[in-house]
């Protein structure tokens, strides 16, 4: 007999050895709209068979364990149909990912590249399959049946994969006459994917090394309701609009050259924002007990032995030689920020000690990964050291989620999730270290009242974080705070304080970023704001626009007067007309513009638009000045 508990608070049970989820879910009153269940934790198919009791619960299409399940189905069925239209196609890997899914696929090199064009037949062909609502068939096969079957297919990406499983069985699902190597679970049938679409196509290299042949990449996303397909294809094309490499390009903020990939360089518009941003950070930190600190760009590569960097993170390093000897260029400053910490014997009474620095990093990316101002290879960490005593941490961390949340929050408006990430396989130091170091990031974060998830196993090598992930104006995540919790290199680096007692004391370390990567941060800004920078941070504050050559004068001493002010002003004395001067100003986004004619010149007043709400009328210059001063600047506070 099985005895299954329902998470519906219902029991129910079978005069036999083993039921199907599906099964167990009508008897449970739990079968409706449910595309997979769940035994305790485990994720199966509706046609799974359970063996012993426990309790069962269904899996919904628009729970986020079910739109997982819908977009990885959904991979095979975009792959049946790329082989029914394309004969000889071979598949690699086709997973869900955040927002959709992805397959990657070798072309026979007899017919031309895939592309976008070609995705809307693929899409057709789809509909098709899902029209005849073909069942996942799931079928446990040995390992080495398995790596037969494959081979004899031809299918030697599959064969690659399953060549390098330990497991003595692995599973295989069908739909129709396409077979997959996959772990599951699927939804029942193809016509469970009803809202669907291909995105786009990119290139790939197998398994992420670029020794490795180049796979053709075909992206799509798929949703349970034909509302949330519209609105998700709503925010990509809101987001094409504000791709901060299309808006740095046009703003003339930054750009991205081939003689640097990976590096970008910034114009001087960009470096007004950057620096005014940086005023900032600075101004913020001084209020909250910070020191700043700076630290070399390249040092000896025994420092970064030491650290454990070498064993754990040397393939992302960039190397050289000075007088023959091995260096490293810094990936991290937290290595430089040990041996400050150890030019001074340090007391109980300095604790904490904090310790920021804005400090250059370079980082080995390969070119396939780089994005824009979001994923380079040389960027600005605003980090952060905090030495403290143990019975210091929970205050400490404390004290750094405060300042995330008023910089996030309060300055630049955005909503925000936090995740706390546990040690990973990787990881150095014994268990007992990492569990109190979890143990004191659970404490500070249940005492603070802040709402969070566990992310288990995504904790750094050296020690667990918290980790906190904004969500800009079009429901999109960017993860930029960081909080790390260490005990490895106070250890590694034999860090000491003298405490109360006269006696040597290991102090615990927090390693921390607020905005992360200010280039990064840069780029995320550009695309929430779409380039319309608020007044205290936008690169050109004031436009002044002069309607004729005898207008000059008196704007050239406005752009003077505004500059004693503080104000980032220019002048638009071009050739053009009017209009288009001020549409200029318009596209560049300035928020306020003012046009000097007779009148304003004889009267010394101005006559002010405003970017979103167009003309304000006329004001003195003490008027103007009380309208700038109104605008929230946290460089003031």
């Amino acid at each position: 007999m099985l005895k299954f508990d329902g998470s519906n608070g219902k029991e129910c049970e079978f005069q036999k050895d083993a039921a199907t989820v599906s099964e167990v879910l009508a008897e449970l009153k739990l079968d409706k709209k449910a595309l997979a269940g769940k035994f305790g934790d485990e994720l199966l198919d509706l046609s799974a068979t359970l063996t012993e009791g426990g309790t069962v619960s269904p899996v919904l299409a628009a729970s986020e364990e079910g739109l997982d399940i819908i977009r990885h189905s959904c991979a095979h069925l975009m792959a049946q149909a790329v082989e029914k239209l394309i004969p000889g196609a071979k598949f690699g890997i086709g997973p869900s990912i955040k927002d959709g899914f992805y397959y990657d696929i070798e072309i026979p090199a007899s017919r031309p590249p895939l592309t976008d064009a070609d995705l809307e037949g693929i899409e057709a062909e789809m509909r098709k399959l899902a029209l005849a609502a073909l069942p996942f068939k799931r079928t446990d096969m040995k390992r080495e049946d398995a790596l037969k079957f494959f081979g004899e297919r031809g299918d030697s990406y599959k064969t690659e994969m399953i060549s390098e499983l330990d497991a003595p069985v692995v599973s295989i699902y069908q739909q129709g006459d396409y077979v997959d190597f996959c772990r599951g679970p699927h939804v029942p049938d193809t016509s469970h994917i009803k809202h669907f679409k291909l995105l786009s196509v990119a290139g790939a290299y197998w398994r992420g090394n670029e020794k490795n042949i180049m796979l053709t990449r075909v992206y799509g996303t798929a949703f349970a309701a034909p509302d949330d397909l519209k609105e998700h294809l709503r925010r990509i094309e809101e987001a094409k609009l504000r791709d901060h490499r299309k808006l740095g390009r046009e703003l003339d903020l930054f750009s991205l050259h081939d003689e640097g990939q990976g590096f970008p360089f910034f114009h001087p518009k960009g470096m007004a924002v950057i620096n005014t941003l940086l005023d900032f950070w600075r101004k913020e930190h001084q209020r909250r007990g910070y020191e700043e600190i700076k630290t070399p760009m390249i040092l000896d590569r025994a420092l970064w032995i030491q650290s454990g960097h070498w064993d754990h993170y040397k393939e992302n390093m960039y190397f050289t030689e000075i007088d023959e000897a091995p260096f490293a260029v810094k990936p991290m400053n937290c290595p430089g920020g040990m041996l400050v910490y150890k030019t001074h014997l340090r007391s109980y009474r300095d604790m904490p000690l904090r310790m920021a620095e804005l400090g250059v990093v370079h980082r080995h990316e390969r070119s396939g990964a780089l994005h824009g101002l979001m994923r380079v290879r040389c960027f600005t960490q605003d980090d952060a050291h905090l030495y403290c005593r143990p019975d210091q941490v929970r205050q400490e961390v404390m004290g750094i989620m405060d300042l995330c949340d008023y910089i996030y929050k309060d300055v630049f408006g955005f909503a925000y999730r936090v995740e706390l990430s546990t040690r990973p396989e990787n990881s150095m130091g014994e268990p007992e270290q990492w569990d109190a170091a979890e143990s004191a990031l659970k404490e500070a974060l249940e005492s603070s009242g802040t709402k969070y998830r566990v992310n288990e196993g995504d904790g750094a090598f050296y020690g667990p974080k918290i980790d906190f992930h904004l969500e800009d104006c079009i429901g999109r995540t960017w993860q930029c705070g960081t909080i790390q919790l260490d005990f490895q290199m106070p250890e590694r680096f034999d860090l000491t304080y003298v405490g109360e007692d006269g006696k040597e004391h290991r102090p615990v370390m927090l390693h921390r970023t607020v905005l992360g990567s200010v280039e990064r941060f840069l780029g995320i800004l550009i695309e929430n704001y779409a380039g319309a920078f608020p007044f205290w941070i936008a690169p050109v504050q004031v436009k002044l626009i002069p309607i004729a050559e005898a207008h000059q004068q008196y704007v050239h001493e406005l752009a003077k007067t505004f500059r004693e002010w503080g104000l980032r002003a220019s002048v638009d004395e071009r050739d053009e007309k009017l209009g288009k001067r001020i549409r200029d100003a318009q596209l560049e986004k300035v928020p306020y513009m003012i046009v000097i004619g007779d009148k304003e010149a004889e009267t010394k007043s101005l006559s002010v638009r405003e970017r979103a709400k167009g003309d304000l009328g006329s004001m003195t210059l003490d008027e103007f000045k009380a309208l700038c001063d109104s605008e929230p600047n946290p460089l003031k506070k």
